[in-house]
């Protein structure tokens, strides 16, 4: 019996395993997806809205390693897959998720995925930063890209009457 299949399925659990771990760390880093009171036409044009070049003049794509040290951190990485890299920014104030991908095709379908835990989320040339709300803008001067809120699965919070 040949090994060849097996290898080949192990290779996809390995993909799976890696896709599955980068979600389950989403909730971590992004702040819960209230209501959105937009109507599609500002989600679209939020989504595709051009931005200015970034101050450091990088050309994306980038690696993660690249975009780290625009924040000023040296990443760890975390995931290291043929769908996705993955690293961590640990600093004294807070930590935030970069991650990069072979084809932008990929990013959308990391979003449409992360989609159901909300958040904002700063996103590039096949890449996302996924930080604290308040530090995207300051994110977005450095790297570029457009911030895009994703809309989290639920109701959203009312506030209490009490």
């Amino acid at each position: 019996m040949s090994q060849q299949p097996r290898v080949q399925h192990t290779g996809r659990l390995m993909r799976g395993a890696a896709l599955a771990a980068t979600l389950a760390f989403v909730p971590l880093t992004a702040a819960c997806g209230g209501g959105d009171d937009s109507t599609e036409s500002e989600r679209k044009r939020s989504r595709t809205a051009v931005t200015d070049a970034p101050a450091n003049g990088v050309v994306a794509p980038a690696k993660v390693e690249v975009i780290a040290g625009l924040t000023g951190c040296t990443p760890k990485i975390r995931i290291a897959a043929s769908e996705l890299r993955q690293g961590v920014c640990h600093t004294k104030k807070v930590d935030y998720l970069i991650t990069t991908f072979p084809t932008d095709e990929l990013k959308e379908t990391w979003l449409d995925s992360a989609s159901g835990y909300g958040g904002k989320y700063l996103v590039g040339t096949r890449w996302i930063v996924s930080a604290q709300p308040q530090l995207l803008d300051g994110f977005r001067d450095r790297l570029g890209g457009t911030i895009r809120q994703l809309r989290g699965f639920g109701p959203a919070a009312e506030p209490s009457a009490s």
